[in-house]
């Protein structure tokens, strides 16, 4: 009977707590892929892109893009030169691609339905990227194989693992690092580090 009245007490606070978490799984992409879909707010993807200093030459690729946000705010607000999503969700594709449009950016943007480990991003003056740890740990070597020294690479909320960002600011309670791709990195952290 003890047991019974303790659930009943505890009912409520459970029932509590399974509501305050229902935004945030309704958040989550069940399409393919290995990272969840959790839209970036506007104002971190502002502070992204101001960390990453972004400028009109730039050539921004949006890993993991969702429904392009980056890219768009990128093209429109920022004046990027060009910009480009890559998302392995053909309905994230499908969205990006409208929000662009909408925008009036479609011109300067493209989107790519791709598995992100096998994208090409060699001509990128900037990266963006909301993955998870083991994600951008893995990706890593790819980006350092690929960028040309002197690209930046803005991650929202995840770092690099032992690759320590050169700034890490943050905005509205959420963290957001900036890493420039030197020779030393290459070297360091990429895919033939520590041999």
């Amino acid at each position: 009977m003890r047991t019974k009245s303790v659930f009943l007490a505890l009912a409520p606070l459970i029932g509590g707590l399974l509501l305050v978490s229902l935004p945030v799984r309704a958040q989550w992409d069940d399409g393919p892929g290995e990272v969840p879909y959790v839209p970036t707010p506007p104002q971190v993807v502002e502070g992204m892109l101001k960390l990453g200093e972004i400028k009109s030459a730039d050539i921004l690729f949006d890993l993991g893009c969702g429904d392009g946000r980056i890219v768009v705010m990128a093209l429109q607000k920022f004046g990027a030169a060009r910009g480009t999503g890559i998302d392995i969700n053909p309905e994230r594709i499908k969205e990006a691609e409208e929000n662009a449009r909408q925008a009036g950016v479609s011109d300067k943007a493209r989107f790519i339905e791709k598995n992100l480990f096998e994208a090409d991003v060699h001509e990128a003056t900037i990266v963006t990227l909301y993955l998870l740890p083991d994600v951008n740990r893995r990706l890593r070597p790819i980006l350092l194989k690929q960028l040309k020294t002197g690209t930046r690479i803005v991650s929202h909320a995840f770092d690099m693992a032992d690759w320590q960002p050169d700034k890490k600011i943050s905005v509205d309670g959420r963290t957001v690092y900036l890493w420039t791709v030197t020779d030393k990195a290459k070297k360091d952290y990429g895919e033939n580090a520590g041999q």
